[in-house]
């Protein structure tokens, strides 16, 4: 299994990124090695709007089964639902113990975004 995790720094064990579209990167990590690719999330950073949209095509086209991060908007949320990536949101700690905590059963697929869009 693949699962994406947003981020700010390039090794697993940085912290998990809270934000979704404005994480700086994701790491693409196989969940049964523990391998990873860096995702650059740089495209969304500068955004005044869309960024979550952007970070969720940014991903979708590594093709994860997951998304663990922790907060995601609705917009964001919806991209990645309808492209079938589970999306874990209240995720923390470092990367590998959120992998691990994953893979353990102690977080799960939400059914919605967990924080209110911007809406202009």
């Amino acid at each position: 299994m693949r699962v994406a995790v947003s981020c700010q720094e390039e090794n697993l064990d940085a912290e998990v990124d809270p934000r979704f579209g404005r994480a700086s990167k994701f790491l693409l990590v196989d969940t049964d090695t523990l391998s990873f690719e860096v995702v650059e999330n740089k495209q969304s950073l500068d955004l005044p709007q869309g960024a979550g949209i952007q970070a969720a095509q940014n991903i979708i086209a590594h093709r994860p089964d997951a998304v663990l991060t922790g907060n995601c908007g609705p917009k964001a949320f919806k991209v990645l639902q309808a492209a079938g990536v589970a999306v874990v949101v209240g995720v923390k700690g470092t990367i590998r113990e959120a992998v691990k905590a994953y893979m353990d059963g102690k977080y799960t697929a939400a059914n919605d975004a967990n924080v209110e869009g911007h809406w202009v």
